[in-house]
């Protein structure tokens, strides 16, 4: 007989272990990178984030050395220009019930190993890492449960090259202004949610046909404004859509913290941010998560 309660512990502790630990936020030279979830939840959230410093967690030297070996020129030089960059994931199930954790975890292992496939034979990550995954969660998951995601990585120059899936899009704090910068009008793309439609470009996709249509291709957006103090704020929808759309703390309350503590490191701002939204929102009804990239 199952004991149930077993099974909740064993889903939990998957949960913890996939959860990044404060050694995997990257480290990238004259950047400084902080971000955590507030969990309605503990452990077991609707939110994610992967950090992908490519340095810490994959053998650079060696890939580069075997890509050299192969006479793989290529794959070798995109492999250098990993040392100076770092990649973030932050998505976000559509619920954040045990249950659709169970999603996360399955975005969390089908990224990392499809993440070193994609190293090993073209020295990044490409967009198709991202139109296979689609295609898998359209065939596997339930229409009703989708992810919203942000894939980005971040150049030690300020460069942030990003795709988005129905996610909110990154917010740009300007140290100069002294304002959140709009950047509605650079023309950023934002795809459908991971697993609503089939994706275009992917053969298998077209096998059983798109009822709804197909997802098109996936490009990539592409942000330069990162001057002296600036910080790229990337979040979920908890930070903007509490009490079904009521409460928008991004509108209401993040400018002004953001002011106040822009002096400060990345996790101290984002502490005082949190400890504010607290108080915005002392009875959350969503997993929220916040993710600061200042520039030093």
């Amino acid at each position: 007989m199952v004991n149930d309660t077993n099974e909740i512990i064993n889903f939990q502790q998957i949960a913890k272990n996939i959860k990044p630990n404060p050694g995997e936020i990257p480290s990238v030279q004259g950047l400084d990178i902080y971000g955590e979830t507030i969990s309605l939840l503990g452990d077991v959230c609707g939110d994610h984030i992967i950090y992908v410093d490519f340095a810490k967690r994959f053998n650079l030297d060696e890939r580069i050395s075997q890509a050299d070996y192969s006479g793989k020129t290529w794959v070798r030089d995109k492999l250098k220009e990993l040392k100076n960059k770092s990649g973030i994931l932050l998505s976000d199930v559509s619920g954040h019930s045990i249950t659709d954790s169970l999603l996360n975890a399955m975005l969390h292992q089908a990224f990392l190993v499809g993440a070193s496939y994609e190293l090993s034979n073209y020295g990044e990550i490409t967009v198709d890492l991202f139109e296979t995954i689609n295609q898998r969660f359209y065939d596997s998951s339930s229409i009703e449960k989708y992810i919203t995601m942000i894939y980005g990585e971040i150049n030690n120059n300020g460069d942030f090259r990003f795709i988005s899936a129905g996610h909110p899009l990154p917010l740009i704090f300007s140290n100069e202004y002294n304002k959140i910068v709009k950047i509605d009008n650079l023309n950023l793309v934002n795809y459908p949610p991971i697993g609503t439609l089939p994706s275009e470009s992917d053969i298998d996709g077209k096998v059983g046909g798109g009822i709804l249509g197909y997802k098109k291709r996936y490009s990539i957006n592409t942000l330069n404004v990162m001057g002296q103090g600036d910080i790229l704020v990337l979040y979920t929808d908890g930070f903007s859509e509490q009490r079904n759309g009521e409460l928008n703390y991004t509108i209401d309350r993040l400018e002004k913290q953001l002011i106040s503590t822009k002096h400060l490191s990345s996790a101290e701002i984002f502490h005082g941010i949190k400890d504010d939204f607290r108080v915005y929102c002392p009875e959350p009804d969503d997993d929220a998560t916040l993710i600061l990239i200042k520039k030093h």
